[in-house]
């Protein structure tokens, strides 16, 4: 039996990037299409583009969140 090619090892040891839609991000923030882009065309949430295809990745939100929850606590 022969083992896999290292390129294949080193994709299964690193984890997976999570990429959200827009209609998921949509979801978790209980806001509406529009509002989403607008967070993406002033680029307060980072994404990718693939193809045609909208992409957030989960830390970014993530990170989106934060930041705000630092910024409603310091004012």
């Amino acid at each position: 039996m022969a083992s896999p090619p290292p390129a294949v090892l080193h994709m299964e040891a690193t984890p997976a990037l999570d990429l959200l839609t827009v209609p998921q991000v949509m979801a978790r923030l209980q806001l509406g299409r529009s509002a989403v882009y607008d967070l993406l065309r002033t680029r307060q949430l980072a994404s990718i583009t693939l193809g045609r295809a909208r992409r957030i990745p989960a830390h970014a939100l993530t990170d989106f969140i934060r930041t705000r929850l630092d910024q409603e606590a310091a004012a």
